[in-house]
């Protein structure tokens, strides 16, 4: 658990918008200590975020909100832009920042309805959940995930900082991207995975009920994301087309060699496995590049799997028991098991610890399934 960050932003800080993030990130400054104000047209939404402790109603507040105020736009990518102009102005002397998940088209359309160049600098805070709306809202959600800080060239280098420090007091790393890298960089990280994951996950609508009924722990991992706001996923490809299709694209074109190969393999032929074997090699090298914990490459880990039953309190025996053994949890995954009362779950260690892991949990009296 991250501890509570050093408070590096002065408040109040007004957080335009209340679902998810919005709300996320007003539950993190008020943990800090930051005092926060809040706005949003849906006043239901609003309501809640302040139910939930996230800030007060900015209402008749605004005039005496200070000049070195942050003003941070939550608001759907459709409305940024026009949020974000009408806050520059409302606020001559603020830093402006936003927390879209497209910047490049967003930051320009505001500029051209009046948005002050010198003070707007993007953000996206690369955290989120599949639930929408304050409800959601979590004010850990930021701890120890990067911040993508996007400013323009005319940002102003105060400006520049207080975003960088908005970030730090939510919990999160900023990292700087322009806007144009940052559209490519989630276009390839989270936009395209967001299409994939929809359409292998809409195949199952056709399905017979008993071949769904045999999912395993792949197909779930594969369609999480699947489950997410449609409208708000409508807005985001909308806005980040260009780079999106680019990486589309290129999944398409892999998988259109490997759909023909099959399709010759499933009438006889049995030449060019290769291409699939191929496909499969690099897919094993591009995953070994996604950074593991600490932001470092992911080492290889052992994973010892463990029958428990499905019961309170048998998961907290295992973690106990492990912590006991003194062997550090790298990862956890969980899959129940179908028709029975219990799950198997694969705790993630480090090589040289595995035998003696399971040899431990045997001793605990676990149902230790063996190490891979």
């Amino acid at each position: 658990m991250t501890s509570t960050p050093p408070i590096a932003v002065v408040g109040p800080v007004l957080v335009i918008g209340t679902g998810l993030i919005g709300t996320s990130i007003a539950l993190a400054l008020t943990r800090a200590g930051v005092q926060v104000a809040l706005d949003d047209v849906d006043a239901e939404q609003l309501k809640l975020a302040v139910t939930m402790g996230a800030g007060t109603v900015l209402g008749d507040a605004q005039s005496q909100l200070p000049p070195s105020t942050i003003v941070v736009v939550a608001v759907p990518p459709r409305f940024a832009s026009a949020v974000i102009a009408q806050a520059s102005k409302d606020f001559p002397t603020a830093t402006i920042t936003d927390v879209t998940s497209v910047k490049s088209g967003v930051l320009q359309r505001a500029i051209a309805l009046g948005a002050d160049k010198y003070r707007l600098v993007g953000g996206h805070p690369m955290a989120g959940r599949e639930v929408s709306g304050a409800v959601g809202a979590r004010k850990d959600l930021f701890d120890d995930r990067l911040w993508i800080v996007s400013p323009l060239s005319e940002s102003g280098a105060s400006h520049y900082e207080n975003v960088r420090n908005l970030a730090i007091t939510c919990g999160a790393v900023p990292i700087e991207m322009s806007p144009q890298e940052h559209d490519e960089a989630v276009a390839l990280v989270s936009h395209a995975p967001q299409v994939i994951s929809s359409a292998l996950a809409a195949q199952l609508l056709p399905a017979h009920a008993n071949h769904i009924a045999v999912a395993g722990q792949g197909l779930r991992d594969m369609t999480r994301i699947a489950a997410s706001d449609s409208s708000l996923w409508v807005d985001i490809l909308s806005e980040n087309a260009g780079p999106v299709s680019e990486v589309i694209s290129e999944v398409v074109r892999e998988l259109q060699e490997v759909l023909q190969v099959l399709q010759e393999l499933a009438g006889g032929d049995q030449d060019h496995e290769e291409i699939i074997d191929a496909t499969l090699k690099a897919g094993v090298k591009g995953r070994a590049r996604i950074p593991g914990r600490h932001g470092n490459i992911e080492a290889p880990f052992i994973e010892v799997a463990v029958l428990i039953e499905d019961k309170p309190g048998e998961l907290a025996r295992l973690f106990v028991a492990a912590g006991d053994a003194g062997v550090n949890l790298e990862d956890v995954r969980i899959e129940h098991v179908l028709g029975k009362p219990s799950g198997l779950v694969e705790l993630s260690v480090k090589p040289e610890v595995a035998n003696d892991l399971v040899h431990k949990l045997s001793l605990r009296g676990f149902d230790v399934r063996g190490s891979a």
